[in-house]
């Protein structure tokens, strides 16, 4: 379990790990030394969103159907949304679906 201290110092990281690719990486430099629990949870969630981002881009590439791209893009916001909204409450919650995976894949990233 996390304390509230972890939380706190943990937490920008979190944040900025959800705002670009780049901040993903940018978060793991940041939370290179010390590693801090939190932030490390949410920088596998975030870049996972991010990575699943630009795969689905790359499928959904060749449909000419604004349903399509419509669902796409409220399913990648949403589960988004979801893990920052984790991250600014100070929360580890996995994102819907796929979180969990992510948590496996990136394991020894951060």
């Amino acid at each position: 379990m996390l304390t509230s201290e972890q939380i706190k110092e943990g937490k920008s990281t979190a944040i900025v790990a959800y705002l670009t690719i780049i901040g993903a990486v940018i978060a793991i430099f940041m939370n290179s030394e010390p590693k801090n629990k939190f932030a490390s949870f949410h920088i596998r969630q975030a870049l996972g969103v991010h990575v699943l981002y630009f795969l689905l881009v790359a499928l959904i590439s060749g449909f000419d159907s604004w349903l399509i791209s419509i669902a796409f893009w409220v399913f990648v916001f949403t589960l988004w949304i979801y893990g920052f909204l984790g991250a600014l409450q100070g929360r580890k919650t996995i994102v819907p679906l796929v979180g969990e995976y992510f948590q496996k894949w990136f394991k020894n990233l951060a």
